[in-house]
């Protein structure tokens, strides 16, 4: 066993007018299956890239261990191949037994080592790169995001592998994923970085009780600063009335007061200012010990809304709809039946390649709204489409709609929200809202990363008023403390929805049914 110290450590992108690490310290055992949480952009790849070497930074990480990460850069010429032919590229010195043991215990067949890599499905690709990851020893293993993109089968395969072994640090916004695989935490707080043994869950559970305590005590202190100002403030009259009264009278008025009472008013007036020097000097100390109480506590932000109600019972309906591609070998849907109403938050599940996103295209293509609004999209779908049954999408039904792919979002901010049609300040409130900071509002678009790229199109839907909301896999790349906002927002507003997502938490709290596509 041994240990990764980090010492003083500060690293700051050049472009940013803050360091992402300021003064960093903390230790971690090699044996540890830890996790690693916290807001996008709080810099837990970079923490991954600085470990690797690939930034310079000021302070100490030291440690006898070696580094290998996930998941690898794999070139476009590399995906032609297979991974048998360009794995020792990734890593030297690998085995092919090693990895083909490695598969069997991801599931998965040892052709896909012999196979073109750009032909593996996601998940494939992913235990491929994770048989490879594991076959060397003596390294602790960066595992970044392993999930992504992976449907709900290859999820639960690569979590039992995660769960097998150790010596790693998860990246991972998905709670099932953390509490099932780690028996260590990293939190990347809002001002602090915290260790703690445990499972993310468990970590959330203290973090709910400290942080009651905190905000109780920030009350407290609050009440007696408050006291003690007022305290002040008496004291404070009292004395400049006494000093005041110290030369002249009015001996009608005050017969029985002579000359000699003056030294009487200045040790009264000495003894009020002192009283008033120990009330701030107690007000100092109280602010004090108020300082930092609130740092790090994740503020439960309410996020704004605007599902309007469909004027009709039925919102979607479809009977024996199958659906397949002109020159397909098979049909991508075959006889659905669908009966949508209002209220109902429908999950599509089902392996890659089951026609989720193909049902939600069709839905989007048989809507007069969204069909008039991209008629080139619709009828370049629908050109290479054959279909029979029926599939109907309720007249003027208004549809909100976020797609998986991010490569459309380009240029400024402000471009996007004329594009859309959005209320620029309802819009931006929304993306503070899920910490999205200030200084990311001035730049294209191309820069921000994946997950900031997601929360430009949740917030785009959250703030676009719909009858239905169709979100296809919205959370790759959220942050959990954003999830949890999502979850209370549904729950709240109780919108018509149809989602595609693969985090099974996300899910059981806000779905009212499910359709598995085979």
């Amino acid at each position: 066993m041994a240990q990764i110290n980090v010492k003083d450590l500060t690293f700051g992108y050049e472009s940013a007018a803050e360091n992402v690490f300021e003064h960093v310290n903390f230790s971690v055992d090699t044996n540890w299956k830890l996790g690693f949480a916290g807001r996008n952009g709080k810099g837990k790849t970079t923490f991954l890239k600085l470990l690797m070497g690939e930034f310079e930074y000021s302070g100490k990480i030291s440690t006898t261990t070696a580094f290998d990460y996930f998941p690898y850069q794999v070139t476009e010429a590399q995906r032609e191949l297979p991974l048998s032919a360009f794995m020792e590229e990734l890593a030297a010195n690998i085995e092919d037994w090693r990895v083909l043991i490695e598969l069997d215990k991801l599931n998965a067949p040892a052709e896909i080592l012999y196979r073109r890599f750009k032909e593996l499905s996601n998940g494939e690709q992913t235990k491929a790169l994770l048989a490879v990851l594991f076959s060397r020893d003596n390294y602790f293993l960066l595992i970044d995001e392993p999930t992504n993109h992976l449907d709900a089968g290859a999820r639960e395969e690569v979590k039992e592998y995660l769960k097998s072994k150790k010596g790693f640090i998860l990246v991972s916004h998905d709670r099932d994923l953390l509490d099932a695989c780690i028996d260590h935490i990293l939190v990347l707080n809002r001002s602090t970085i915290e260790v703690q043994a445990g499972t993310f869950s468990s970590w959330w559970e203290n973090k709910a009780r400290a942080d009651a305590f905190h905000e109780s005590e920030n009350e407290k202190h609050l009440k007696e600063i408050g006291k003690l100002k007022e305290a002040a403030k008496r004291a404070d009259r009292w004395a400049s009335k006494s000093e005041s009264s110290k030369i002249g009278y009015d001996p009608i008025k005050e017969p029985d007061r002579s000359i000699s009472t003056r030294s009487h008013i200045g040790a009264k007036t000495k003894k009020m200012e002192k009283q008033k020097a120990s009330f701030e000097k107690r007000i100092g100390r109280e602010i004090e010990e108020k300082e930092g109480l609130l740092n790090d506590i994740e503020e439960k932000t309410e996020l704004k809304f605007f599902p309007t109600k469909y004027f009709r019972k039925r919102m979607i309906y479809a009977q024996d709809y199958t659906f397949s591609y002109t020159g397909g070998e098979r049909p991508i849907l075959r006889g659905l039946n669908l009966d949508l109403g209002i209220g109902e938050r429908l999950i599509l599940k089902g392996g890659n390649g089951c026609g989720k996103s193909t049902l939600i295209k069709a839905i989007l293509a048989a809507n007069d709204g969204y069909r008039n609004a991209h008629p080139e999209a619709c009828e370049a779908f629908m050109s290479n489409a054959k279909t029979c049954g029926t599939l109907e999408v309720g007249s003027g039904l208004t549809i909100s709609y976020i797609c998986q792919d991010t490569s459309q979002l380009k240029g400024s901010l402000s471009d996007h929200i004329v594009k859309n049609g959005l209320d620029e300040t309802l819009f931006k409130a929304v993306l503070r809202q899920m910490d999205f900071d200030r200084s990311q509002f001035t730049k294209n678009m191309e820069e921000y990363s994946e997950g900031q790229k997601k929360k430009v199109l949740i917030a785009s839907s959250l703030v676009t008023s719909a009858d239905l909301y169709i979100w296809d896999e919205p959370l790759n790349y959220i942050d959990v403390f954003s999830r949890m906002q999502l979850e209370e927002l549904i729950l709240k507003f109780g919108p018509s929805m149809i989602l595609v997502e693969h985090d099974a938490r996300f899910t059981e709290k806000v779905g009212t049914r499910e359709l598995i596509l085979q």
